[in-house]
């Protein structure tokens, strides 16, 4: 069973989903349920397939999140700090050939958000990045083509 990292934001946040299925979207599909099957024939009743559909998606989402709370390998970031990248380090980086500067945070796979600023440590840019340190250059393969990043800033948070 392999483990799944994440941070203690992240760990929660997929709770608060688990219990937010469970509590509010699944008797709300349940009731939507009685009252299809109150309007009659099922074998031609839209609205009941329709939640017989969402009752699927929303256990299959919760058995999804089950599966990843229970393999959580939790890392509080709080506690890290080093001069080298690693899971939970916040990055600043400058693309060499264009000069544009991004800042990211490492974080597991559940909880990356590139919106946010946050990138999977199993991303192209994520594995690139591990072990390196403020200085260093690294050319990460992206789908956009070959990029050079340098280090300019690992912070902890």
């Amino acid at each position: 069973m392999e483990r799944v990292p994440m941070t203690v934001e992240g760990y929660k946040n997929l709770e608060a989903e688990l219990q937010r299925l469970k509590a509010v979207e699944r008797p709300r599909i349940i009731a939507a349920i009685s009252e299809a099957r109150a309007h009659g024939d099922l074998s031609e009743n839209a609205e009941y397939h329709a939640a017989k559909e969402q009752q699927g998606l929303n256990e299959a989402r919760v058995a999804e999140l089950e599966d990843k709370i229970n393999r959580a390998e939790v890392i509080d970031t709080s506690k890290l700090s080093g001069d080298t990248i690693k899971f939970g380090a916040t990055v600043t980086l400058q693309n060499e050939d264009s000069d544009e500067k991004v800042t990211y945070t490492i974080v597991g796979d559940t909880e990356a958000d590139l919106k946010n600023g946050k990138i999977s440590i199993s991303s192209p840019i994520g594995r690139a990045l591990i072990g390196k340190s403020k200085g260093e250059s690294v050319d990460v393969t992206t789908p956009k083509g070959t990029r050079t990043l340098e280090v300019l800033k690992v912070a902890w948070r």
